[in-house]
């Protein structure tokens, strides 16, 4: 089954996406706000860029399937607005960057109102997708993922792995939104892990050396102890690197979701907590502590 790829938002994601469909027989119709985004893809071989998004929704073949990798929040929300005015009945959206899963419910649902059909992608793969694929989580209804699995199949791994329907609208970012729960789970184990490695001089560990023999036979193997082996590797004191660690919004939804739900996710959010002290957040508090410990106790209070 043929299938063209109307691709909106082709920033460092959606550039590498709109690249291997290309590469993977897919056509793709890009288009970007930015020229300077156009332009780093329109020398693809298989990819067109159109200079307005008018343009895309002419040139795309009916129905047309239109691929959005666009911030969540205004990007996102006037562009679909904008979309609902041009296509037609039984046209597809796809919204493959990190949205907010009520979001994606509440834009199928409006745009189920026009005739259109709307399916939801969680997009895992970071700047190493290009080359290994995508993981891809994906939600809407069965004919509409139908419509797009020949994109989905490319963008995998592989065609038959590394992709699943999870279920109606809104069941694939909602899965995504579980997914980087749980990446900020795993990255924060792994960051303490080799702190306290470190922090252990008189044993005079080569951190390095522990992770590079972690990542074969032992169980906490993985792709992303592999990541931090080779950067351990490149650079194992980080003298360099300001302790700064930002966050995307997902580890918040998943936070306040597991509130909702009532199920307890201590490690993921002590993990997002961590995030936001990283950040600064926990300056006042950690001042304000020190202060209280002098009153009670006399101690001494470090001036900065």
């Amino acid at each position: 089954m043929s299938l063209t790829i109307g691709m909106i938002g082709l920033g460092r994601m959606g550039g590498n996406m709109s690249r291997r469909l290309a590469r993977g027989g897919v056509s793709v119709i890009a288009w970007d706000r930015a020229s300077g985004a156009r332009q780093a893809v329109e020398a693809e071989p298989g990819v067109r860029v159109t200079p307005t998004l008018e343009a895309l929704v002419t040139e795309l073949p009916a129905p047309r399937v239109i691929w959005l990798m666009l911030p969540a929040g205004a990007p996102t929300e006037e562009t679909l607005q904008q979309l609902a005015g041009l296509l037609a009945a039984g046209d597809i959206v796809v919204d493959g960057a990190n949205a907010m899963y009520r979001d994606s419910q509440r834009h199928a649902e409006e745009l189920a109102g026009r005739g259109l059909r709307f399916v939801d992608a969680g997009v895992s793969g970071g700047v190493w997708g290009l080359v290994n694929g995508y993981g891809l989580m994906v939600g809407g209804d069965e004919d509409a993922v139908h419509v797009i699995e020949p994109a989905l199949r490319v963008l995998a791994p592989s065609p038959d792995r590394g992709w699943v329907h999870c279920g109606p609208a809104g069941a694939g970012h909602f899965a995504k939104m579980v997914h980087n729960g749980i990446e900020y789970g795993l990255m924060q184990a792994y960051a303490e892990g080799f702190a306290m490695l470190r922090a252990k001089s008189e044993l005079e560990l080569d951190v390095a050396k522990i992770a590079e023999a972690w990542r074969d036979g032992t169980v906490i193997r993985s792709w992303l102890l592999d990541l931090t082996a080779e950067l351990l590797a490149e650079d194992s004191g980080l003298a360099t690197i300001a302790p700064f660690v930002a966050e995307s919004g997902e580890g918040r939804w998943a936070a306040a979701e597991s509130i909702e739900l009532g199920v307890p996710t201590p490690v993921m959010t002590t993990a997002l907590m961590e995030r936001f002290a990283s950040q600064g957040r926990a300056d006042f508090t950690n001042r304000l502590l020190a202060r209280m410990r002098q009153a009670f106790g006399g101690h001494a209070v470090r001036k900065g």
